[in-house]
């Protein structure tokens, strides 16, 4: 019997298929973030031409936009970037090791729990700039004090995060890692910290956004001669009353901001597709 191949669907390459699904992903990602960039720009131009305000004060995306291309060819743009994310680098590790180690202890030790389990909510609810009157009179206007305050904005989150997700583990994991053999530490590591993972993420993606938060007040309050930061810049900005800068480096720390919280999104995303948890 002879077949009319004429006839027969041509199925495209599966490696064709995979690109287009890619991009089909990419697309239905990207597409709301564009449109809220431009909901928002279009606004922002139709506040300026309205007259709210005088342009000098408030200037058009426009104005902003060639501002910023200006600053980008500026060395001392990049170094003030360089500096800035340092410091929330250094800040954000120091957080990291204490956060982990504190909330395990919350976790583990029932009288730790006791005497600050509830003081270390409290610290997270403490606003960052009321640290660095303490930070200044301890440290002096130096980095030092920058990173204190970045420490005790960020750790608590940090530790919440991973003292929620080892208070929900199923007690069966414990119980099975106990059957298997596992000691107090092999039981952690190998059972209790992969199951509060998810959480434990969730609480560093937080603690993040305290870190940045607490760094940008810090570079504004502690200027430090001949180390250039984007707080620093900002503050001059406004000193001189150039709204079209200060509102350019505005721009620059929200979407540095925003691409950390991306790079924690991700990581959320696959940990969940993993454990079954993701909605495509």
């Amino acid at each position: 019997m002879s077949v009319d191949t004429a006839t027969r669907p041509v199925e495209p390459p599966a490696d064709t298929a995979a690109r287009s699904r890619a991009l089909s992903a990419l697309w239905a990602g990207t597409w709301p973030k564009v449109g809220a960039v431009v909901a928002f720009v279009a606004i922002w131009q139709a506040v300026v031409l309205s007259g709210w305000r005088p342009e000098f004060v408030l200037p058009a995306p426009l104005t902003v936009a060639q501002t910023l291309g200006d600053l980008v060819r500026e060395p001392e743009f990049w170094q003030a970037i360089g500096t800035t994310l340092r410091r929330a680098l250094v800040g954000f590790a120091f957080a990291i090791a204490i956060g982990t180690v504190v909330g395990i202890a919350v976790s583990r030790f029932r009288p730790v729990r006791a005497a600050i389990g509830s003081l270390i909510t409290g610290l997270q609810t403490m606003p960052s700039i009321v640290w660095f009157p303490l930070a200044i009179l301890l440290f002096g206007l130096n980095e030092q004090a920058i990173t204190f305050v970045v420490i005790l904005g960020a750790a608590p989150s940090i530790a919440n995060g991973i003292i929620s997700g080892i208070d929900h583990v199923p007690p069966a994991f414990t119980r099975l890692g106990t059957v298997l053999g596992a000691g107090s530490v092999d039981l952690y590591r190998h059972f209790v910290i992969p199951a509060a993972l998810p959480s434990y993420v969730a609480g560093l993606n937080q603690g993040w956004a305290f870190a940045w938060r607490s760094l940008m007040a810090g570079e504004l309050l502690v200027i430090i001669e001949a180390k250039p930061s984007l707080g620093s810049r900002l503050s001059f900005a406004q000193d001189f009353n150039n709204a079209p800068e200060l509102i350019a480096y505005m721009v620059v720390i929200l979407v540095l901001g925003m691409l950390a919280d991306t790079v924690f999104s991700s990581q959320s995303r696959r940990m969940r597709r993993r454990r079954g948890l993701a909605v495509d």
